[in-house]
């Protein structure tokens, strides 16, 4: 049920953005739902199609608006940005994508007074990173989805190989969310055990081979989609809704989200993604495990990568 009023705005009402409104919508997670898009019809479109199902929802006042309906927001979801194509590189992408991002940027800090700006458009932690920095926002107030969907299929594709119901899996992928991303194998659980732990009391074989396998369709997972229907926009749909939910609701859930970090790990000045705390603050705390050196290596090899990338982008 709704607690009260909340109110929400998604930049972009293209189909990831389209389908983050119908998750929070068929959840009922915010009383007021804003779309927001240079196609104003387009915009329009969605908010109608969600509201010829209100009857079977419940009451919430959904609808197209402008960069003024940014005011007064809980949360306010960035999807809006060109997609990769085929032969394109990810600095390509920012390219292409940065000044976009920048002019949505100080077109939301005309009317900003409240909440916290989540990054869904990709490149996601550079995106993050510098509209953390163009905002002026404290670190805490801007945070990218980042490795959240890695994470979830993370948790698919071992759920798949142990046969156990994924909601019994814990496990995380940090850093990048690209091609230098992190599993974190040392902290992976199921149902509070070890993974290799469960495995070996289970008589369940989990070779070196086997966890390449999953860490590879980990991160091919998103490419695969794209190959099979041309996109991805449903699984980064509900996990964009699930944080949604825990801003608004001060859940205190454990996501892992991409924020400016400031030394956990010895790392300054670069968005990456750790397990992190949210509720109505933003990123209310971010974790810290004992990493393997192996793992903890690959976290600075990951900032490395991303503080790289951002010097190549001209005219940040």
């Amino acid at each position: 049920m709704l607690q009260g009023k909340s109110k929400i705005a998604i930049i972009g009402a293209g189909f990831v953005g389209a389908a983050i409104a119908y998750n929070v919508a068929i959840n009922r997670t915010a009383s007021e739902i804003v779309l927001i898009d240079v196609n104003n019809d387009k915009a329009m479109g969605e908010a109608l199609d969600i509201n010829h199902g209100l009857c079977h929802l419940g009451q919430m006042n959904i609808h197209a608006g402008d960069y003024s309906d940014c005011a007064n927001c809980d949360a306010i979801v960035m999807t809006a940005g060109l997609n990769r194509k085929p032969g394109e590189t990810r600095l390509d992408l920012a390219n292409k994508n940065v000044p976009v991002a920048k002019s949505i940027t100080e077109n939301i800090m005309k009317y900003y007074n409240h909440g916290v700006i989540i990054v869904v458009a990709n490149p996601a932690d550079i995106l993050t990173y510098l509209i953390q920095k163009w905002s002026g926002l404290p670190a805490n107030k801007v945070f990218g989805t980042g490795t959240a969907l890695d994470s979830a299929r993370f948790r698919f594709y071992l759920a798949q190989k142990l046969n156990v119901d994924i909601q019994n899996i814990h496990g995380y992928i940090i850093g990048e969310h690209g091609d230098s991303q992190v599993p974190v194998w040392s902290a992976t659980q199921i149902a509070g055990q070890s993974v290799d732990v469960y495995c070996k009391s289970m008589g369940i074989p989990l070779s070196d081979e086997d966890k390449l396998e999953i860490v590879t369709k980990t991160k091919n997972g998103g490419a695969e989609v794209i190959r099979l229907k041309g996109a991805t926009y449903f699984a980064i749909a509900g996990i964009v809704e699930n944080i949604i939910e825990a801003v608004i609701k001060d859940k205190n859930s454990i996501k892992t989200v991409a924020s400016v970090l400031n030394g956990q790990y010895g790392i300054y000045d670069v968005a990456l993604s750790l397990p992190s705390v949210i509720n109505l603050n933003g990123v209310d705390g971010i974790i810290q495990y004992n990493l393997t050196p192996q793992e903890e290596a690959a976290l600075q090899n990951s900032a490395k990568t991303l503080k790289e990338f951002i010097a190549q982008i001209p005219n940040i």
